[in-house]
């Protein structure tokens, strides 16, 4: 039973990471991809920005497709669009060529990131479902160490172009997996009453839930502030810092140590404290790290060293905050669970968005703008945590 519980970890956690090893991998290409399109930091940014337009958008597509015809079925058709996108954004010849096929990867990275949700509520719920999620999200953090480094090797040994081919194949590597290791979780007798009319009502359902709301945009403006981090961090650590690709793929890494490392001890803390405690717990540190950030760059300390730490102490508490949001969000919606991820899922990736514009907006090449952004999402976090999780009941729904 242990064994199978890893097991399912790894395939889901290998599925989500697959969308953001397509977005971590070629951040340390991006200055090169602008040289060799001859195009701006905001052009290149902008592929950025359309795949987690499309990846966030179109979650609320598949989660109702996984509650109709199961949920292996449209992870297939995901990673079909996902090599799609891949095959040509290798042989785009210019930026607006990219941008289309990135807009077409993100839509099939999607699938796994918001299925793999999906399957864990299927399986698990209370803190055994918290525990799933802690691994996944241990497999999904090998994305963000291994992806950047991955990605400024392949670049030093031929060019920006193979790092799509290399996502390419590990989509097609994905579909493999599917296909003999993952089981069907939604059987065919749940599926009977899902159409288009039940997903319609499951989203009015979902939208008129507070609770689920409100836990989904903690972790998502928790997400945002990581976002905002995402997009601007190579230009800030290469251009203003002047760390070499392979520098910044390191300094990038280890603040997803910090993510994944803290998020194993989420099924433990839950175990002791309840989900809702650590959640609060976890919020409170995580924005006193980015608020003593944000009031040192403020007063003009302008230091990678200060960046770093407070950014890996910052991390570690978010690795508690997301895995446990997303638990508490779907536990009462189990029937429609590929609906209720895929819901969570574009309301994240909304919120990234519009950190990701907003943040864009005063860009100066300086690490102020992007630190900012950090916090104001940081701020709206907290606040949400405190105002909606003293209302919550303290009581925890037990493990299966």
């Amino acid at each position: 039973m242990q064994a199978r519980f890893i097991r399912n970890a790894v395939i889901l956690g290998l599925l989500s990471a697959i969308g953001p090893f397509a977005i971590d991998m070629y951040l340390p290409a991006l200055p090169t991809i602008g040289q060799s399109l001859n195009a701006d930091i905001k052009a290149v940014q902008l592929s950025l920005m359309l795949f987690f337009v499309s990846f966030g958008g179109f979650q609320l597509v598949f989660g109702p497709l996984s509650d109709m015809y199961g949920r292996k079925l449209p992870l297939y058709i995901g990673l079909a669009l996902f090599a799609v996108g891949g095959v040509g954004c290798a042989l785009a010849p210019d930026i607006t060529t990219l941008n289309i096929f990135r807009f077409i990867q993100g839509i099939g990275a999607c699938a796994g990131m918001v299925i793999s949700r999906a399957v864990v509520r299927d399986l698990h719920t209370g803190i055994d479902a918290a525990r799933m999620m802690s691994l996944l999200m241990l497999v999904f953090s090998i994305s963000p160490i291994l992806a950047p480094l991955t990605g400024s090797i392949v670049i030093e040994l031929a060019d920006w172009r193979a790092v799509f081919w290399v996502v390419t194949v590990a989509a097609l590597a994905g579909i493999v997996m599917i296909a003999t290791m993952l089981p069907e979780t939604r059987p065919k007798a749940l599926r009977v009453e899902s159409g288009v009319g039940s997903a319609l009502s499951a989203y009015r359902l979902l939208f008129s839930d507070a609770n689920f709301l409100a836990l989904t945009f903690i972790g998502g403006f928790g997400i945002a502030s990581f976002f905002v981090y995402l997009a601007n961090s190579p230009f800030v650590l290469i251009g203003h810092y002047g760390l070499t690709p392979t520098l910044y793929s390191v300094f990038f890494s280890i603040n997803a140590v910090s993510f994944f490392a803290v998020s194993q001890f989420t099924g433990k803390l839950a175990d002791r404290f309840g989900l809702t405690r650590v959640v609060r717990i976890a919020v409170v540190g995580y924005f006193a790290a980015i608020t003593a950030l944000f009031v040192l760059f403020a007063l003009g300390v302008d230091r990678l060293d200060v960046l770093a730490v407070l950014m890996f102490i910052g991390c570690g508490f978010l690795g508690l905050v997301i895995p446990t949001t997303a638990v508490l969000a779907l536990e009462e919606h189990g029937e429609i669970a590929g609906t209720a991820s895929a819901l969570m899922g574009t309301l994240h990736f909304a919120a990234g968005a519009v950190a990701m514009a907003v943040v864009g907006l005063f860009v100066d090449g300086t690490a102020f703008p992007m630190v900012a952004g950090i916090s104001a999402c940081a701020l709206i976090t907290f606040v949400l945590a405190q105002v909606v999780l003293r209302q919550r009941r303290p009581a925890e729904v037990p493990a299966e």
